[in-house]
């Protein structure tokens, strides 16, 4: 087979789009887990900040301490709820990118197997001529050995 085939520039344009979308995909994956790890470190944060109200137990706390101490707890529950919210998004972002990814997996392999058929066939083509000529030459010999 040729190396001029433009099957082989279709296979070099079908490898690169499918390493791009591979890169795309490797960072949608770690936008997730940034994302997730950021959730992880809020829920932590909301534990450990209640964990210090609860040592307070039974001391006195001012009514402003307690309103404070509340209100920040619905802060971080509302910072809580947005990063769920960003986890969906970068999940969902992750699995389009997986989809599109395995897309141009699936072309690279499809232009691969052409290629592989055209060289198979061209491979048959060539034993073909190559044992017509075997036949050929092989005829003429026992021509020229037949008696006259």
């Amino acid at each position: 087979m040729a190396k001029h085939d433009p099957l082989n520039t279709v296979l070099k344009l079908a490898t690169e789009a499918e390493e791009q979308a591979a890169q795309q995909l490797q960072s949608a994956q770690f936008a997730l887990k940034k994302c997730q790890s950021q959730l992880a470190a809020l829920r932590n944060y909301r534990l450990d900040y209640m964990k210090q109200m609860e040592t307070n137990h039974g001391k006195t706390i001012s009514a402003s301490y307690y309103h404070q101490f509340h209100q920040f707890v619905r802060q971080i529950d509302d910072a809580i709820v947005k990063q769920i919210t960003s986890i969906t998004e970068a999940d969902n972002q992750r699995l389009h990118r997986q989809k599109y990814w395995q897309e141009k997996q699936q072309k690279r392999k499809a232009v691969e197997l052409l290629l592989a058929h055209k060289a198979k066939k061209a491979q048959l083509a060539e034993l073909r001529l190559e044992q017509k000529l075997i036949d050929e030459f092989a005829s003429q010999q026992f021509y020229r050995k037949r008696p006259r």
